[in-house]
């Protein structure tokens, strides 16, 4: 089958093949031939017609093809768009972002990393470690879920809070009484949405210190955020302000870099 490679050669049953020849239908398409119609993509993934217009049915109710009810003929839709939106949107930021995480730890002296977001935690995408031997640092694909996270507070600022309540209700993002919201979630997001930015003042490990702020792209969208971690014995009221600054001056930069533009009146942190 064109596209998918396989470990092995087992014969695949059930849920599986299904999954795989679905794929298949998919990859049928190309700049070529954006538009198919069931016979020709059945010659292509070698499967009977009538299979692959059950494929087609599925695949055109959940988005991903579309049919045209004139000639009958199917072309990709736009819910794959929506499906591999969030990658494109990770891949974009972190490639953005690489030359300023670099010039932001080598400033600080600090841990700096690129974080984006899934739906109910922060992911890292890219870090670039301190050059202290005492430091805070996390592998690429560390996930958040505390409230207490900087990041975290950075994403959660952007939902609508009854969206905010059902992840904090379900579990999906912990919480606890060191959260620096004294209970006050929606006032204390929209702080962190109006100034675009949260700080992690030991609130997660008494230890470490963490600032983040928004990246936003040309829609006006967060899309993810600069992250700086360090260590307590090397931070202060004066040095977590001086943080702030250099990660917010970070993220305006790669916001540009993405196509955003800052509106008017709007608070630079935003």
């Amino acid at each position: 089958m064109p596209g998918r490679p396989r470990l092995n050669e087992e014969p695949l049953q059930g849920a599986a093949a299904s999954l795989l020849n679905g794929l298949g239908v998919l990859e049928a398409f190309s700049l070529g031939k954006p538009v198919l119609g069931v016979t020709e993509i059945a010659q292509k993934v070698n499967l009977h017609k009538s299979t692959v217009s059950r494929i087609l049915t599925g695949l055109a109710n959940a988005g991903y093809v579309e049919r045209d009810e004139e000639t009958g003929r199917f072309r990709l839709g736009l819910g794959l768009i929506a499906l591999a939106g969030p990658l494109l949107a990770d891949l974009d930021v972190r490639r953005a972002a690489h030359t300023d995480l670099e010039e932001l730890a080598a400033a600080t002296g600090e841990t700096s990393a690129i974080v984006v977001w899934n739906g109910a935690e922060a992911i890292v995408v890219e870090e670039i470690p301190s050059p202290h031997q005492v430091k805070h640092t996390a592998a690429i694909g560390t996930r958040y879920n505390q409230y207490e996270s900087s990041s975290v507070r950075v994403f959660l600022a952007q939902l609508p809070f009854d969206a905010v309540e059902q992840l904090l209700e379900a579990g999906r993002i912990t919480h606890s009484a060191e959260s620096g919201a004294d209970g006050d979630y929606r006032g204390h997001l929209a702080v962190v949405r109006e100034q675009g930015y949260a700080v992690n003042d030991g609130f997660s490990s008494f230890e470490e210190v963490g600032v983040s702020a928004e990246v936003r792209d040309f829609r006006d969208q967060v899309v993810g955020c600069i992250m700086l971690a360090a260590p307590r014995s090397r931070t202060g009221a004066v040095r977590i302000a001086a943080h702030v600054e250099s990660v917010t001056a970070a993220a305006r930069t790669v916001s540009a870099r993405l196509g955003y533009r800052q509106r008017l009146n709007q608070p630079a942190g935003s």
